[in-house]
């Protein structure tokens, strides 16, 4: 099993943060499937004002490559994406057109 940590912002907007939240207590069956089909074993998503910190425990044959090659072909997923979008925004570190910001680990016990 391999764990991969990721960061994202959301709006700085308490409206918009606690509409996203609220999304996040009823995930549509359809993305739940579809992360799970991609070897993702379990997710945690933190927030601390608001930055998002999300936590990915992945089997072997988990690839963001493949992950992302099922999202852009599952039009559920890309509805759910675009959703989601209206409240997040990328980290100022984020690469052009990327939004969720894999980090790096750099202390462990």
């Amino acid at each position: 099993m391999k764990r991969y940590c990721l960061a994202l912002d959301l709006v700085a907007d308490p409206e918009l943060i606690a509409a996203y939240e609220q999304h996040h207590q009823q995930v549509w069956p359809e993305i739940l499937q579809s992360i799970k089909e991609a070897g993702i074993v379990s997710m945690e998503i933190y927030r601390a004002g608001n930055r998002l910190f999300m936590i990915m425990e992945v089997s072997e044959a988990f690839s963001f490559e493949a992950k992302a090659a099922a999202d852009a072909a599952n039009p559920k997923v890309q509805e759910w994406e675009a959703l989601m979008w209206r409240y997040q925004q990328a980290i100022p570190s984020a690469a052009p057109g990327e939004k969720w910001v894999l980090m790096d680990r750099i202390f462990a016990l």
